[in-house]
């Protein structure tokens, strides 16, 4: 028995009336804004209650190279990237989780409260070391 390919199965849908779905991007009321900054680079993503992603940006993948990705201005030109994809589909209410030690966390906070973001909470998940491994030996000579 032959199956139908994709094609033969979007013309039987036509020729019966249904129409071949379509995605609809869906409004989404509240969401979660990831911030991951390095001193390499800067990562935001912006996802929904359920963790689904709804959108991301970098500081490289905007053309920034070298030590420009991790200062405040490639952060700013992120969250201006971000706003722009999810204008239509939303979360504008959102809870802000940072992560990492650079310069570009402030300004990346700052610039989606000035793109009209409303910030629910802000959490900082950076890991802290607390003593850490077991140091060398003394090397005895």
């Amino acid at each position: 028995m032959a199956t139908k390919t994709n094609q033969s199965k979007k013309t039987a849908a036509v020729k019966s009336g249904k129409t071949p779905s379509v995605k609809k991007a869906k409004s989404v009321d509240s969401g979660r804004v990831y911030i991951n900054v390095s001193f390499n680079n800067t990562i935001i993503t912006v996802t929904d209650d359920n963790g689904n992603v709804i959108a991301w940006a970098s500081a490289g993948s905007l053309g920034f190279s070298g030590p420009k990705k991790a200062t405040p201005f490639a952060s700013q030109k992120v969250v201006a990237t971000i706003a722009e994809k999810i204008a239509k589909t939303g979360p504008f209410n959102v809870d802000v989780i940072v992560s990492g030690m650079s310069v570009g966390r402030d300004s990346a906070i700052r610039s989606l409260v000035n793109h009209g973001f409303t910030i629910n909470s802000i959490k900082d998940v950076t890991p802290i070391p607390h003593n850490g491994p077991k140091p060398k030996k003394v090397r005895r000579v």
